[in-house]
């Protein structure tokens, strides 16, 4: 399905009603950061705004993109010569990434003089990335927009903040996007964890499709009931099927992000809170621990769990955090 900005208007009304503003009223700022949680369409947004800046066939008093025409069709797939799309390499966002794109911008476009520049994650920039941006953004050209996307503006320069129109992207209701989800056949089970998850509808299809996921969700099952006997070697699992199996940082903190769904949804069960449980198959498995851990307990398995997610963030060696939190889960 074609994201439009009428779709965009339905789960971000007033994002979208100021980008729709800016371009119907001429007033397209030079550098914008879009900033918000995980899957509110922060993405979609800035292709949306390429799509219209550089549409062959636009009304001028309407915000929409054609949608039809080379321009549109290429941003479409990331193949428009003139914006460019700049990704964390690695783990950060490196200077001579921005060095890169600047020496690009000094050439004139291919098809025309608008240049539009997309950077995501943009609180991933190290302090010599973020410091040569700070002077492309000191200096715009007429013509060139940027667009920052983060989900930390805390995390970026203050200097860079002032430069930028701020454009928030508010988290969507998690019925919401379980109701789009399902609309769009993605199994239920799936949907729920992806919705209370925050994922976005792209990323939900690819998940629902994709074996790796199954297999994760079962491997977070194992090593629950690993750390909840004390029987059972919960560090021996780790090393023999979690760390082979979650190798790659993305899948790291999704495989935190499922035990933490676990152990919210133990805390909803003590709490006769079934309603609000997200894992629904797991229902007698959570009713049957309800008697290994307590309500107290299970909140200060959570507090790990967060404290796991800071670790990989901070670039904490992922085997050394995940044998910590095991220690710490094992009953």
């Amino acid at each position: 399905m074609t994201t439009t900005w009428s779709t965009m208007r339905e789960v971000q009304p007033v994002a979208t009603r100021m980008l729709q503003n800016s371009i119907v009223k001429d007033r397209i700022a030079h550098a914008y950061l879009f900033h918000g949680p995980k899957g509110t369409g922060k993405q979609k947004a800035s292709l949306l705004f390429a799509m219209r800046y550089f549409c062959e066939q636009a009304d001028k008093s309407y915000s929409e993109p054609c949608y039809e025409c080379s321009s549109c069709k290429r941003i479409q797939t990331g193949n428009h010569p003139d914006v460019h799309f700049i990704e964390p390499d690695g783990q950060s966002i490196k200077k001579d990434q921005i060095e890169y794109l600047q020496k690009e911008f000094t050439y004139t476009g291919l098809e025309s003089n608008q240049k539009v520049y997309v950077l995501h994650q943009a609180e991933k920039m190290t302090t010599n990335a973020a410091n040569r941006l700070l002077k492309f953004l000191e200096e715009p050209s007429r013509q060139t927009v940027a667009i920052l996307l983060t989900e930390n503006t805390g995390s970026v320069l203050n200097t860079i903040l002032s430069r930028c129109q701020r454009i928030q992207f508010h988290p969507l209701k998690s019925e919401d996007m379980y109701e789009q989800f399902v609309g769009e056949g993605i199994p239920e089970s799936t949907a729920k964890i992806c919705a209370a998850l925050n994922i976005g509808l792209d990323e939900a299809k690819e998940l629902s499709q994709d074996s790796w996921f199954a297999e994760a969700r079962r491997i977070v099952i194992q090593l629950i009931d690993k750390v909840m006997n004390p029987k059972e070697e919960g560090y021996l699992f780790l090393h023999q099927v979690w760390l082979n199996h979650f190798q790659e940082r993305h899948q790291q903190e999704l495989g935190i992000d499922l035990l933490l769904l676990w152990y919210q949804d133990l805390i909803s069960s003590h709490l006769n809170r079934e309603d609000m449980v997200v894992l629904t198959d797991q229902l007698d498995r959570l009713q049957q621990y309800q008697y290994t851990i307590s309500l107290s307990d299970a909140k200060t398995c959570v507090y790990e769990l967060l404290q796991t997610k800071r670790k990989l963030a901070y670039n904490v060696h992922n085997t050394l955090a995940m044998e910590h939190l095991v220690l710490q889960l094992q009953r």
